[in-house]
């Protein structure tokens, strides 16, 4: 038996243990929490039409268009909504929202300023209101 074999088993069996916590805090990195980016005491309210949605990890987002009323001017948002399993607990699928629906969210406003937010609830075409499983410190 080769003395070296135990040193690079060891050797080999660090480097894996590095990579995966290396892994492990990219990951964790990657979920922010709610406080992070979002600010609850400034309320938004926006209505505008989709056009586009990520379904996907760690949260859905929501691309719409909002027009404003006086200007004409049309703005861009995005905005953020909690886990696709999340949504799913609420009622939601992926097929909710369709490119061009008009809906209504109530959120929170991102603390830097930018056009995004984080919706507590949508009222859908149809006028039901889903709960978004997002917001007020929640991520599920």
């Amino acid at each position: 038996m080769d003395a070296r074999l135990p040193s690079r088993v060891a050797a080999t069996t660090l480097g894996v243990v590095a990579l995966l916590v290396l892994m492990g805090v990219v990951r964790a990195d990657a979920h922010h929490s709610f406080a992070a980016d979002f600010d609850i005491t400034k309320h938004v309210t926006l209505t505008g039409r989709v056009t586009k949605v990520e379904w996907l990890n760690p949260h859905v987002h929501i691309y719409i268009d909002v027009t404003d009323g006086g200007t004409k001017r049309t703005t861009p948002w995005t905005i953020e909504l909690g886990s696709p399993n999340g949504l799913r607990q609420r009622g939601w699928t992926s097929h909710s929202l369709k490119i061009g629906d008009a809906i209504t969210i109530d959120g929170s406003l991102a603390k830097d300023g930018s056009h995004l937010a984080n919706a507590s609830s949508i009222v859908l075409p149809s006028g039901v209101r889903l709960s978004t499983g997002s917001g007020q410190g929640k991520t599920s």
